[in-house]
């Protein structure tokens, strides 16, 4: 019997999509206290890049990775990391439901610069690949499943709809998953959402300038002004990562372009006002009609946030959603 996801009914006060995507990101929570051991997966072995992982296994009496639990790799977003407050969010609720958790940083993330030579960018879904193969080939575990959040479910997804059928990945779930991003990145620079764009671009560059000290050979620490993400994407992204343009990156990093060929089971949460992730009616009509894909989109919820009129941590409403559905896979 399929997952019977609640209805969202955004909190009071919060109806507003600003309100929610910064509210939702600052919301208090529990202390996070998940045991963990911090593993460096290889995600490239031709320049030996790796990437930093968070691990924290369900054991039985003897110490053993229970083999048949579900393991869920998680993925955040832009600028964020294993740490973010949504990934502590899920990962505790998924723990507690008895599920392996994965945190996975990206290349870079989590003060893991020095682990590769590379920038991290929304085409490397290879690397989210990599790591779910790590996870099945280590512990043990026979099935996996992977959560995205922003550009995390991007590469989610485009990872579910290269992966070829079969094998350890049994399920997909994305929050609010940046896949069409040319229109996404344009939306960014528009009106309020231009201080979230300065928020990313503070970061992003920030992250740049360690990366140029770090390999100055490959990366030049001045690149002139830089004023919106598409600049940051056309001067540093396409340049570094072998794209013609900030164009040509986007057209072929997001996961719209592929979404028609996932064939596991996916779970797909967006809010139609979300400030600056936007939906194509191409890729809209794609989504509706992939019958893996399990297709959700509400009217408010902003970006990431999805806080509702529930109590204690069911508030977090997506998290609740997104940990109940799994559990049809467990």
């Amino acid at each position: 019997m399929a997952h019977r996801i609640n209805k969202f009914e955004a909190r009071r006060g919060l109806r507003n999509a600003h309100l929610q995507t910064v509210a939702g990101n600052f919301w208090p929570r529990p202390r996070f206290a998940l045991p963990f051991e911090a593993r460096e997966v290889v995600v490239d072995a031709v320049d030996g890049s790796r990437v930093l992982c968070h691990c924290s296994w369900q054991r039985d009496g003897a110490g053993s990775v229970r083999r048949e639990r579900l393991a869920v790799v998680l993925v955040h977003g832009l600028e964020g990391s294993s740490d973010s407050r949504y990934i502590r969010g899920i990962a505790a609720r998924l723990w507690a439901a008895g599920m392996h958790v994965v945190r996975m940083n990206q290349r870079n993330c989590g003060g893991s610069e020095r682990l590769t030579p590379r920038l991290y960018n929304s085409a490397l879904s290879a690397d989210v690949g990599a790591v779910v193969d790590w996870v099945a080939a280590t512990s043990g575990v026979e099935r996996v499943a992977l959560v995205g959040y922003s550009m995390g479910g991007n590469l989610v997804l485009k990872h579910a709809g290269e992966r070829e059928p079969g094998g350890a990945l049994v399920a997909v779930a994305t929050v609010s998953a940046a896949i069409d991003l040319a229109v996404s990145s344009r939306a960014l620079h528009m009106g309020l959402n231009r201080l979230y764009e300065r928020w990313f671009l503070r970061g992003l560059m920030a992250r740049y300038r360690r990366k140029a000290d770090l390999f100055p050979g490959v990366y030049a620490r001045d690149v002139g002004p830089v004023r919106s993400l598409w600049e940051f994407d056309e001067k540093i992204v396409a340049r570094h990562c072998g794209y013609r343009s900030a164009e040509d990156y986007y057209a072929r990093a997001g996961a719209s372009s592929v979404v028609g060929a996932v064939r596991v089971p996916t779970l797909y949460l967006h809010s139609m006002d979300d400030p600056f992730i936007k939906l194509t009616d191409g890729t809209l009509a794609a989504l509706a009609s992939n019958p893996a894909i399990d297709l959700h989109l509400l009217e408010r919820g902003g970006h990431c946030a999805f806080l509702s009129r529930a109590r204690g941590e069911d508030v977090h409403w997506a998290e609740m959603t997104v940990a109940g559905w799994l559990k049809e896979f467990c």
